[in-house]
């Protein structure tokens, strides 16, 4: 098992729910991503999704394409965030999803990409606009180098592909709660018990819940159904607040454990 599996197992045998927070990589820059790592490391995050910068992130909403717009800028190249992931592994196990789109996986050449990612440190990819149908190489390549394959669920999937993509998937299954792109929402998805159910016929790996959710008591309601709960935009959003204020990883931190604790408490 590698550092995703062996976490969300060792949730499960424990009765609690996991917490994945999304950031994007150089937002505002490299060093900030590094260190805001090692921070919600120790504020209750169990796993770390990287969103790494592509200038046509076309599944995120505006407030993750700023911050792909802010890590572009800011130099936050494949390469370059692979070594953060490296540096993050001098002084954290915490398991590390990149979040990225194929193209620039397939500039690197696919290969390539995946070993290099191995070795930096990584522990599974989620490629946005990657259908398992063509992705056969890949999934080879990854399980030969030791990485979950992270496959999307959306409340638009029919039963039937949604069985064939879970029985392709590895790590665990992301859920995206809602239709659309990613962005803090002010409701929780009303049918969320039975989506999640629908899945759960189908696989026995871990179900991650994620897109809109924004609020302890958000996180805390998705909890109940989900294994694991997924927030990306409104910690984004927090980063994007602070910039590159000296306060900005101790703010973002607390954010992230009233989150944590809210999810611990199911």
């Amino acid at each position: 098992m590698n550092r995703i599996e062996e976490c969300l197992a060792r949730l499960q045998r424990a009765g609690r729910k996991g917490f994945i927070v999304y950031i994007g990589a150089g937002d505002p820059n490299l060093a900030a991503t590094r260190e805001l790592a090692l921070a919600f490391d120790q504020a209750g995050v169990d796993i770390l999704e990287l969103g790494v910068p592509f200038s046509d992130p076309l599944a995120d909403g505006l407030v993750n394409q700023l911050a792909a717009q802010r890590g572009l800028e800011s130099g936050a190249t494949p390469p370059k965030v692979l070594a953060t992931v490296a540096a993050i592994r001098k002084r954290s196990e915490i398991p590390i999803v990149l979040y990225i789109y194929f193209n620039l996986i397939h500039r690197v050449g696919l290969a390539r990409f995946i070993r290099d990612a191995a070795r930096a440190g990584v522990d599974g990819l989620l490629v946005l606009d990657l259908p398992p149908e063509e992705s056969d190489d890949y999934e080879v390549l990854m399980k030969k180098n030791g990485l979950g394959h992270i496959y999307l669920v959306a409340p638009t999937t029919p039963e039937d592909r949604m069985e064939f993509i879970v029985k392709r998937g590895s790590g665990f299954i992301y859920y995206v709660s809602r239709e659309g792109v990613t962005g803090m929402q002010k409701q929780v998805a009303s049918n969320l018990a039975q989506q999640v159910a629908k899945i759960r016929a189908h696989t026995k790996l871990p179900i991650a819940v994620g897109f809109g959710i924004s609020t302890p008591e958000q996180a805390k309601r998705v909890a109940q159904n989900a294994d694991a709960v997924v927030v990306g935009s409104a910690v984004v959003n927090q980063i994007a607040e602070r910039g590159k204020s000296k306060d900005l990883v101790r703010h973002a931190s607390a954010f992230v454990k009233s989150l944590a604790n809210a999810i611990k408490s199911i």
